[in-house]
């Protein structure tokens, strides 16, 4: 996990609530994590990931500082310290770039809406990666209705079909029988953006974060779309444009 709460310097165990956790110190070669014995806890992996977010939550509000579950494994039988994140990156030995500042406004905030999406999705702030997306659709579609319009008219031509893309087939999974254009602006947009009595979202569950993540990422190939062919945006680095 990345998190600036006040954390233990060495291997402890702690009690919250009634279950047992085992925090261990960021090093220089490990990062903070939180460990929970499923079998003596009485969990499955996913109940377990939900009482990490509730315990990070709590520290969150006592120190007024982030904290951010980055993911996780099980299956060890005792506590394993985690590795520093060492992510792969991208190079190219001639790289072209010919680009310039795009001069329309809603380009340059749907650009900007675009990098905190993604931003959103790599530090697990999913609720913010599904508004920050859906922003992008309002920018043309400021009301409901006619951005669910849009939507619709727009899911069939995503690029390819649902049972060739496991994202897609999970999302239209979790639409179940609503309409996925009112699933998106009712269950996500709304949800996440307001404290909905109908359609309440906790961010610390698992199973609701597993459904973001999915609205998420078909929010974003939209967001594409949008971005691409409403808004004339090339997806190359070296263009006229």
């Amino acid at each position: 996990m990345d998190t600036q709460v006040t954390w233990p310097k060495q291997d402890t165990l702690v009690r919250f609530d009634r279950y047992q956790l085992v925090l261990m110190p960021r090093t220089k070669d490990h990062s903070q994590s939180v460990h929970v014995d499923l079998r003596t806890n009485g969990l499955i992996d996913r109940e377990a990931l939900t009482i990490v977010n509730r315990f990070l939550s709590v520290l969150t509000w006592c120190d007024d500082q982030f904290g951010i579950v980055q993911g996780g494994w099980s299956g060890n039988p005792v506590p394993v310290a985690v590795p520093r994140r060492n992510l792969a990156f991208a190079t190219s030995p001639e790289w072209l770039f010919n680009r310039q500042i795009p001069s329309s406004d809603d380009t340059r905030r749907a650009l900007a809406l675009y990098r905190e999406g993604r931003n959103a999705e790599e530090t697990a702030l999913v609720s913010y990666a599904v508004l920050s997306y859906f922003k992008i659709i309002e920018l043309k579609y400021a009301d409901g209705p006619k951005a669910k319009r849009w939507i619709a008219k727009s899911l069939p031509v995503l690029g390819a079909s649902s049972h060739d893309d496991p994202g897609l087939m999970q999302f239209f999974a979790d639409c179940g029988s609503e309409a996925p254009q009112d699933y998106i602006y009712t269950a996500c947009r709304v949800a996440v953006a307001h404290a909905s009595v109908k359609r309440p979202s906790d961010a610390d569950d698992v199973a609701e974060i597993e459904r973001l993540h999915s609205a998420s990422y078909v929010l974003r190939l939209l967001a594409r779309l949008m971005i691409s062919q409403e808004l004339g945006v090339s997806e190359h680095t070296y263009s006229g444009d």
